[in-house]
């Protein structure tokens, strides 16, 4: 196939602006699925995706439009998603920006747009859903040419959910997206920038020539692994798997290679010929750094190999999230897992009941901490467990991060309070119109994950987006609080918190557990602590039995020798008794509700 005709490109934008209802008209225009099978968000193709109604993983189609083949990629829109954007844009030469024509620009908006730039990239902008009432496309074409540098007469209006100027803006892709600069003759090397796991044919690797031809039958080198294979299998997505003889420079595909090891094909490798190959690999992309810690245990002991093995089949597919064995004195064998979210820990975590059908239990999410110790030693810690003894610590620093609140103007008030609140430092509020502002926070990363996106919401009616990136660590005043139950700490429940808010955060806990708790033969004191000291206690009253009914009337001693004889026992009981902790309280008090 002639090059001429490739057009490599990605739909991105914030969540819910109509890139999958975009992408789904692109494939009726295009004629790539028969209108009997069409559906909504054709290319979402996980039950969590059209649940949800967001786009989770990146996918690709090959589109024929007239004479052109446009390779296009539908993103997800998500902040915790941000790292398949950005493998997207590797793989392309050009993208389609979508704005919603009735709310503007959003926090990812921007943060999509300076990724496409760094790539240089081709940015075709479109306002998406103008058959809305509420739709003001001149207003919002105005503020993309502000806030963007695009001019508003560049800027392309379209319902994706009616097809409405959609053909118009195929034609402008085909025409504005760079042809890829390649060369069929030279050393095979394609990039590997998606791959998922199937349990009957092994890894199905999604791939971009970038030189070189792909050809079905030939023997291979993954670079990165070092480990050589034949090719079952070349082809393409029409959006379904279909079988081409061969994939030339600058085309997007897939292989198959029979490949049942799960690290050997991972996102950013290259592939080369196994004989006369090139001898450098691509670039590939940098790993994504995990922002939220959090332990992941089987409910059942059983099935901590099971589990194992979900982790290491769905690390291949979503190789932004890392795991590493760890233990717990109450919940068991399980696995420390890092996350680039919270709803990417919710998703990961769902993916793993759904798909590999395991009950789990998740601990509370925390943040790496990098503690310096009175001997000069520098340790990071991801578990609360582990921090050393208040003794023992110089100092304490927290990840931080650089925030984006894009809102409309009057929730300026409710966007600070709540943000200094958080312990946020202002750094800049600005206009991008009269009515929509911009505004930047410096936000410890901890404050962020627990339940800031929901406050956020509900004190804007919905209208403010969020974007952030890492902003290195910085020193806070932070203790570890411990929950001891009959005097013994549950590692489960132990977390790292500012000192300020130890006191709320131990209360609330120890409330908590005394609701979930069952009631035992004894009295079971629940304590919260920093260090040695007691900041709470609640009490689970023990059952009593009436020791007095058979008593009728006489001497006061007789009821006073029984019930004395009753808290002897008691006391024995508590002495050698143990705490029975369901694992639904487990569930109950590390869930994310609060």
């Amino acid at each position: 196939m002639s090059n001429k005709k490739i057009c490599n490109t990605s739909i991105i934008a914030h969540i819910d602006h109509g890139k999958s209802t975009l992408a789904d008209r692109m494939l009726e225009l295009c004629g790539a699925v028969d209108e009997r099978n069409m559906r909504a968000q054709y290319l979402d193709s996980m039950d969590l995706e059209r649940e949800r109604g967001i786009t989770i993983k990146l996918q690709s189609v090959r589109l024929d439009w007239k004479d052109s083949v446009i390779n296009l990629i539908d993103t997800p829109g998500h902040v915790d998603f941000g790292y398949e954007v950005s493998r997207s844009l590797a793989a392309c030469e050009g993208v389609i920006l979508v704005v919603d024509a009735a709310q503007g620009i959003e926090a990812q908006t921007l943060a999509n747009c300076y990724q496409a730039l760094e790539h240089d990239l081709e940015i075709v902008a479109v306002l998406n859903k103008i058959d809305l009432p509420a739709a003001e496309p001149d207003r919002y074409a105005d503020e993309i040419e502000k806030a963007l540098g695009i001019s508003a007469n560049d800027v392309f209006r379209i319902s994706a959910k009616t097809g409405e100027g959609v053909p118009e803006l195929l034609d402008a892709v085909v025409e504005r997206t760079p042809v890829p600069e390649t060369n069929d003759d030279l050393p095979l090397q394609a990039l590997v920038f998606d791959s998922h796991f199937d349990q009957y044919r092994g890894v199905v690797s999604s791939v971009r020539i970038m030189q070189g031809r792909l050809d079905s039958g030939m023997s291979v080198r993954f670079m990165q692994a070092g480990t050589n294979h034949q090719l079952d299998e070349v082809g393409v997505w029409r959006p379904e798997m279909t079988p081409v003889g061969s994939l030339g420079a600058g085309e997007v595909g897939y292989v198959l290679a029979g490949i049942k090891d799960v690290g050997e094909a991972r996102s950013g490798e290259t592939i080369t010929t196994a004989s006369g190959g090139s001898e450098f690999a691509l670039s590939g992309y940098q790993e994504p750094k995990p922002m939220v810690f959090s332990g992941l245990y089987p409910i059942d002991g059983d099935d901590f190999g099971d589990l194992r093995d979900a982790l290491e089949k769905l690390r291949l597919n979503d190789s932004s999230f890392t795991f590493e064995p760890d233990t717990s004195s109450a919940l068991g064998f399980g696995f420390r897992c890092g996350f680039l979210g919270l709803l990417h820990m919710e998703i990961v975590r769902e993916r793993l009941e759904r798909e590999f059908d395991l009950n789990l239990i998740t601990t509370a999410p925390s943040v790496k901490y990098r503690v310096t110790q009175t001997n000069g030693k520098i340790q990071e810690i991801d578990n609360p467990c582990e921090l050393p003894p208040a003794v023992e610590i110089s100092s304490i620093e927290e990840p931080w991060l650089s925030t984006t609140l894009i809102s409309p103007s009057e929730y300026t008030g409710t966007l600070m309070e709540l943000c200094q609140g958080r312990r946020g430092e202002l750094d800049k509020l600005s206009y991008l119109s009269p009515e929509r502002i911009e505004l930047r926070y410096r936000l410890p990363l901890a404050e962020v994950v627990l339940n800031f996106f929901d406050q956020l919401k509900s004190r804007t009616q919905g209208y403010a987006s969020l974007d952030y990136e890492p902003a290195g660590y910085m020193e806070s005043d932070l203790v570890r609080v411990d929950i001891l139950l009959q005097g013994e700490p549950v590692d489960a429940f132990s977390a790292v918190v500012h000192r300020d808010a130890s006191y709320e955060y131990g209360r609330k806990m120890a409330e908590r557990l005394k609701d979930l708790i069952p009631r035992q033969q004894f009295e079971v004191p629940i304590q919260a602590t920093i260090g040695g000291r007691i900041i709470a206690r609640e009490t689970v009253k023990a059952f009593r039995k009436d020791v007095t009914a058979k008593l009728y009337g006489g001497d006061i001693t007789r009821k006073r020798k029984l019930l004395e004889k009753q808290k002897q026992g008691k006391r024995k009981m508590k002495s050698i008794g143990r705490v029975d902790v369901p694992q639904e309280a487990f569930v109950s008090a590390l869930s994310l509700e609060e």
